[in-house]
């Protein structure tokens, strides 16, 4: 039993602030993510969205196509006109051999907005008919081979630990759980604790570590999400306060991907340098649990 060890190229060039990273290219994420031992990578904004194209830069450096973030406005419009604008979007994934598509709720979402503070995030009043679109969406991605995998995310509607719990009660099985770690922790959630409660329902997972001090910062200080990326609060794993092994002892069994997230500015954190650390300090940590990784 073994999981696969990914990451994402927000660490190179991010994608909800284009100015970092802005000059790097998608040659020089790609190489220097196989150089740190990755396997597999998510997808940005630089890469092709056509599936011979997208296949071959991939199979150039060795890399996997681990899945990639899709932006919904279920409180919008309804699941089977999400179906259609996500149509592209889904079928690039089956072609290079995705297995999960990770989606988040962002239609009145402030995270990529530096002007907005954390604190006027939205919080969602019709969680029957969010949850009820949300199912029927996930039940439409299954019927086309996939899984649909929900991504909790500091400036959205489903940030906190209540909130993540209440999506999980109210939707069906089909709605899975991609635990994303820094995200937990910033909105004040406990990750292993999500962890052992959801874990049948968890079938992707972000690995990204906080470092405590400047999350307190950012709180206290009600910053935007994105002054506080560039304030350094994320971190590869091994960088933070995130006890990594705890969260993956509380995985038993799990198959999936593992994937380093941890935006950072790339001039103070070089990329390469930083996603070495990260991979080869899941990677550890991952063993210990029982977890072997690829």
């Amino acid at each position: 039993m073994t999981v696969r060890l990914g990451t994402n190229p927000i660490a190179w060039s991010n994608d909800d602030l284009r100015e970092l990273g802005g000059a790097t290219p998608l040659e020089t994420c790609l190489s220097e993510a196989r150089a740190a031992g990755f396997v597999g990578i998510e997808l940005g904004h630089k890469f092709p969205r056509e599936p011979n194209a997208l296949r071959d830069v991939l199979a150039r450096h060795e890399l996997a196509l681990v899945s990639g973030w899709y932006s919904a406005a279920l409180l919008a419009r309804t699941a089977a006109a999400e179906m259609i604008a996500m149509r592209p979007h889904l079928e690039l994934l089956r072609a290079l051999g995705c297995q999960v598509l990770i989606l988040a709720e962002t239609s009145n979402a402030i995270h990529g907005n530096r002007s907005m503070p954390l604190s006027r995030r939205p919080t969602l009043e019709d969680w029957k008919l969010f949850a009820s679109r949300l199912t029927e969406l996930a039940d439409l991605v299954r019927a086309e081979g996939m899984t649909l995998a929900y991504h909790h995310h500091i400036g959205t509607i489903i940030q906190s630990e209540d909130e993540i719990d209440q999506l999980m009660v109210m939707t069906g099985d089909n709605v899975t759980l991609l635990l994303d770690t820094g995200h937990a922790v910033f909105a004040g959630a406990d990750p292993v604790a999500l962890a052992k409660r959801h874990r049948e329902r968890i079938t992707h997972v972000h690995c990204k570590d906080v470092r405590a001090d400047v999350m307190r910062d950012a709180l206290a200080n009600d910053s935007s999400f994105l002054d506080s990326v560039l304030d350094g609060v994320f971190a590869v794993p091994g960088d933070g306060c995130i006890d990594f092994g705890s969260v993956l002892a509380a995985l038993p069994g799990y198959e999936g991907w593992l994937v380093v997230e941890a935006e950072q500015d790339p001039a103070k954190a070089t990329p390469l340098e930083h996603a070495r650390r990260g991979h080869d300090s899941l990677a550890k940590h991952a063993a210990l649990a029982g977890l072997p990784a690829l």
